[in-house]
């Protein structure tokens, strides 16, 4: 594995890990994750291609700077680990806010886009379906506790009701990984209010001129599988792969069907 550090344009220090050789694929995690959380797929493109593992600004080993941060900003930092390979184009795979900062790139860098997969994602507006009550709540209570205590209150949530009772292990393992450089509650913050304006606004007007492959499992509790239909008719020529009874983090629950789905689009 290869790692080094990439300067966003406002001057934030960006932690990338890398691993294979070929077209790269670019891989962006969610609200405060790392790029712990991708170390099964990283591993699996690594096999096809050259995967490069994103921590988004205040997680993971890049810098943490002062709010408030945008989707813009996030997709500006994926952008310029592009083009610090060597300019792409690059499958861009992104999950949850990871999913807001491709499609914002997208956008923003055609140029820099050969392919978006869309993992436990939405396209934001008025057509998207929230965050349940129950997860808002749990969030909301738990904000003011330190990393650790609100990420073993609030992750089972991130998994299908019953997941994080019935794998124990693999529960606290992922865990673990998570509190090796925890995310500090401000940086939390500030991703969190990026994406909520992104919800509100919604992606802006515009066509995405790349496939599209939409991942979503049916039992997932921070963004409804209802938000799969919402990207479809926003794309709708995009690729809709169904998880059934599959929580948010459902590359974490079944990674072999993730990964063999990022192979086959990696290959091309």
């Amino acid at each position: 594995m290869r790692e080094h550090q990439v300067t966003a344009p406002d001057g934030a220090r960006l932690h990338v890990s890398e691993q294979g050789t070929g077209r790269p694929v670019l891989l962006v995690q969610g609200l405060g994750y790392a790029g712990w959380a991708w170390r099964h797929q990283a591993t699996a493109v690594a096999q096809v291609a050259r995967a490069v593992v994103l921590d988004n600004r205040g997680t993971g080993r890049s810098e943490t700077t002062p709010g408030p941060y945008t989707i813009d900003l996030l997709a500006d930092d994926a952008a310029a680990v592009i083009d610090d390979l060597g300019g792409g184009p690059a499958v861009v795979v992104g999950a949850s806010m990871g999913g807001f900062v491709a499609q914002t790139l997208a956008q923003r860098r055609p140029d820099l886009v050969s392919a978006l997969v869309l993992v436990a994602t939405t396209s934001g507006g008025p057509d998207s379906v929230g965050i349940p009550e129950e997860t808002a709540v749990a969030w909301r209570e738990h904000a003011s506790l330190p990393a650790a205590e609100f990420a073993r209150a609030t992750m089972p949530l991130s998994f299908a009701p019953g997941w994080a009772e019935a794998y124990p292990d693999l529960f606290e393992g992922w865990l673990a990984a998570r509190l090796e450089r925890p995310t500090s509650p401000e940086a939390w913050q500030a991703q969190y209010d990026a994406c909520a304006a992104f919800l509100a606004d919604g992606l802006p007007a515009g066509d995405l001129d790349v496939p599209v492959t939409v991942v979503h499992g049916t039992a997932d509790r921070v963004v409804p599988y209802a938000n799969a239909e919402v990207l479809l008719k926003r794309h709708p020529h995009a690729e809709l792969v169904t998880m059934n009874s599959c929580g948010h983090l459902c590359w974490l629950e079944r990674p072999h069907v993730v990964n063999r789905l990022l192979v086959e689009v990696a290959a091309g």
